[in-house]
């Protein structure tokens, strides 16, 4: 079973889809265009997709309906792109973003024109760096092997990648592959043909994140999977119990957002657990006790303006039926 989710730029999830686990990626994307157009008559549309989802007819088809697009690109596969697109001299533009934890996330980009086809080459250095280094350490480890002899470096594709034959039994370091790998450093490359700017392109690529940070939280926090059912119907009922949870939890962020509040998943879902209700017969009377509010769980209440009943509630004990 393949789960797809469809959310609008604020993060907000608008429709979830499923398919066959066999269905490919790239035949996804146009049937739910044409059903969210159908459906919510949206006059304008920007898709934004990420390379596994796109192929030369899905842009085909895109521009054919008249939208607008950004679209992830093969840039080691495409020769257009890892020729000519990456080696332009146009200067990048930096952008700093900063992250919930505190820290920032320095990005850059520029854009290239090929023709009609507009490109966004984009960067983000920390993950160049980690590139860099992680290069280095395999490179470390590739001369370390070379030294012992070549037959260790058979079975491990890591070090193939940069190794060259210079004889029928002798390998050595291909410095032009180790060149070659460096280039593609903490980039990639996006497809558009909308009319924001470069740094607009490149942040709504990234909010592709958000997807699968929903995916994740579908996952773990809402414990979607295992699904035990044996019915299309059933399972479909499944998943859509799981996308309502989630459009509650998006609105419930937004809530604690609005009020400053800021709280892990965790803790609110523990805070929560703790709270409970019994109900008490003594003495002739009945009562309602509730515990206390513990951790967030009281500023989540405020949040979502809903009064909490208080701690000990007398209610009235039920009439007795009379006798038939």
């Amino acid at each position: 079973m393949i789960v797809g989710l469809v959310m609008d730029q604020d993060g907000r999830p608008l429709c979830s889809e499923l398919w066959p686990g066999n269905t490919a990626d790239v035949t996804t994307l146009l049937p739910v265009v044409d059903r969210l157009r159908a459906r919510f008559g949206v006059g304008r549309i920007c898709v934004v997709a990420d390379r596994g989802m796109i192929s030369a007819a899905t842009i085909a088809a895109l521009e054919e309906r008249k939208l607008e697009y950004v679209l992830g690109v093969r840039e080691r596969s495409s020769t257009e792109v890892r020729r000519t697109v990456i080696d332009n001299q146009t200067p990048f533009v930096p952008l700093v973003v900063p992250r919930a934890s505190g820290e920032l996330t320095e990005l850059e980009a520029k854009q290239v024109k090929i023709g009609a086809r507009r490109y966004i080459v984009c960067r983000n250095l920390a993950e160049a760096r980690r590139d860099a280094e992680q290069r280095q350490a395999i490179l470390g480890g590739l001369r370390a092997k070379l030294a012992q002899g070549d037959k260790a470096l058979v079975g491990n594709s890591g070090f193939r990648r940069y190794l060259k034959t210079v004889s029928a039994e002798h390998f050595a370091i291909d410095e032009t592959r180790v060149a070659e790998d460096a280039r593609f450093d903490g980039l990639y490359v996006l497809r558009t043909n909308s009319k924001i700017t470069p740094l607009q392109v490149m942040l709504r690529y990234r909010d592709l994140l958000r997807v699968e940070q929903l995916l994740r939280q579908a996952k773990a926090v809402l414990a979607t999977r295992p699904i035990y059912h044996s019915s299309d119907m059933a399972i479909r009922g499944h998943v859509f119990c799981s996308f309502l949870a989630l459009l509650l939890a998006k609105e419930l962020e937004d809530r604690l957002h609005r009020h400053g509040i800021a709280a892990e998943w965790g803790d609110i879902l523990r805070d929560l657990d703790r709270l409970q209700e019994i109900q008490l017969d003594q003495d002739g009377k009945r009562f309602l006790l509730r515990t206390p509010t513990t951790g967030v769980a009281g500023k989540l209440f405020q949040a979502v303006g809903v009064a909490l009943p208080p701690n000990v509630q007398e209610i009235p004990l039920p009439k007795p039926q009379p006798a038939a």
